[in-house]
């Protein structure tokens, strides 16, 4: 086998793909890509076992067919160290020895036989099928995706959950201490169903929608156990999280009569630098009065405290509320509006935070429970 191919092309694509590979896999051929060769191009391959996703990139003087296996790092590491070139990959087709040759340079190195690279699974049961715009995709993971849980013992906290109805899709993640809500109307899929969408291959979905052209779609489609995300160049394919999702709906207050909006950039900014002095517990309290909000934290065994005020439009009665500090950076970080919406009743229940003004067609929301003060 024989073909030719540009080196940062290879590079993108094997890049993205690298993110599914795990640093130690029980299976030693997963710690390698698939490379399979077919007319003028080839699919590349990657795979945890609970994900696979696939790459299609076209070569040119193509010789031969079939597939080999490489390893993941040291392609990568080899690749990243060239200039935009071409690189042309010879195989060996019976001991699986691969040269590459570049510009000035050559490696040489043995692969393995592609045979024994796992076979994708098979769908299992009905599918449900749709087309989502990937700008929208791209939005609803990123809203919400670094609020997922990290503990083992709830399992199903630890994706997105998706929750698909014919006139909208709702993206939730939450680590039960914070819960991101996005709603989007303009993804209309006509369908009814929901599933649960691990974080890994979520932050994969993102690096794979983003290479999208302006405008392109992505095909969803969802069996009994697993959810397959198809581009013109990319599929990943990956196992859902079992499991029935809390009601989200039923822990977001009703009613929150205050409101203060701030501007988020300086809001941030100051629980950055206040936070520096904060206790173990990142503990920050927010004093709301009518034209501002006094940031204050303190540790009493270093004998350490700081304190701000921002400029805030408040309206409601004078509240002392606590925080916790690191989790109101991590959310005013990941929102993207100038102003933001505090939403308050009292200071023993959760705090919702929102953008003052939502896009057309967009719905976020993020609740955060308080501490103690």
């Amino acid at each position: 086998m024989k073909f030719n191919v540009p080196s940062k092309q290879l590079f993108g694509n094997l890049s993205i793909l690298g993110k599914i590979v795990q640093s130690k896999n029980a299976i030693s051929i997963l710690d390698n890509f698939l490379f399979t060769l077919e007319d003028d191009h080839i699919t590349v391959t990657a795979s945890d076992s609970e994900s696979v996703m696939t790459a299609r990139i076209t070569v040119f003087d193509a010789e031969g067919a079939g597939s080999f296996a490489v390893n993941v790092k040291n392609l990568l590491e080899l690749l990243k160290e060239l200039a935009d070139q071409p690189v042309t990959f010879s195989v060996d087709e019976s001991s699986f020895e691969i040269t590459l040759d570049y510009m000035n340079g050559k490696s040489n190195f043995v692969g393995i036989d592609g045979a024994q690279f796992p076979q994708k699974d098979e769908p299992k049961g009905e599918v449900t099928s749709m087309e989502l715009e990937c700008s929208d995709v791209i939005k609803g993971v990123t809203n919400t995706v670094y609020a997922v849980g990290n503990e083992e013992i709830r399992r199903i906290m630890m994706g997105v959950y998706w929750d698909i109805k014919p006139d909208n899709v709702t993206f939730v993640a939450s680590d039960t201490h914070k819960l991101v809500r996005y709603r989007n109307s303009k993804l209309q899929p006509g369908v009814t169903t929901s599933f649960i969408l691990p974080q890994k291959p979520a932050q994969v979905l993102v690096s794979m929608l983003a290479r999208s052209e302006e405008g392109a779609k992505v095909k969803l489609s969802l069996d009994e156990r697993s959810a397959n995300f198809e581009t013109d160049n990319y599929t990943l394919t990956t196992r859902f999280i079992n499991g029935k999702y809390p009601n989200y709906e039923s822990v977001i207050p009703k009613s929150n009569p205050y409101e203060m909006i701030v501007d988020r950039q300086q809001m941030l900014n100051a629980v950055r630098r206040v936070s520096v002095f904060s206790s173990v517990g990142g503990l920050v309290t927010l004093d709301l009065s009518e034209s501002e909000v006094k940031i204050h934290t303190q540790d009493l065994d270093f004998a350490t405290f700081a304190d701000e005020s921002v400029p805030c439009d408040y309206k409601g009665q004078n509240m002392v509320m606590g925080f916790n500090d690191a989790k109101i950076v991590e959310i005013l970080s990941n929102m993207q509006c100038e102003m933001v919406k505090l939403a308050l009743s009292d200071p023993s229940r959760a705090g919702v935070f929102m953008p003052e003004k939502n896009d057309e067609g967009e719905d976020l929301l993020v609740l955060l429970m308080p501490m103690m003060i």
